[in-house]
């Protein structure tokens, strides 16, 4: 599955990030790259505790809203990561 996720660089250089379609879904890195890293292993976990819940694996978003509040600049990706239990899980649009 690939979700939009919303990198936010703060003003001592890290980046906090979370993803849009996964509520709740929220990380943080030292570096774009491995703030990066960050969310495809928190993207991960938020979908294995959804299907292990039973809960549906959101679709991603088309559209969202974006507040910078305090940090300097947004950087948006799109981000491949693989759902666990796909066979059980079940897709809400």
């Amino acid at each position: 599955m690939t979700y939009t996720v919303v990198l936010l660089r703060e003003d001592d250089g890290r980046y906090s990030v979370f993803v849009p379609a996964l509520s709740g879904c929220y990380t943080w890195g030292e570096t774009l790259p491995h703030a990066l890293r960050m969310a495809v292993e928190a993207m991960a976990l938020h979908l294995a505790s959804l299907a292990d819940h039973g809960d549906p694996i959101p679709d991603d978003v088309s559209t969202f809203a974006l507040n910078l509040e305090d940090a300097v600049e947004a950087v948006i990706h799109r981000v491949e990561v693989r759902a666990p239990h796909a066979a059980e899980a079940t897709s809400v649009a």
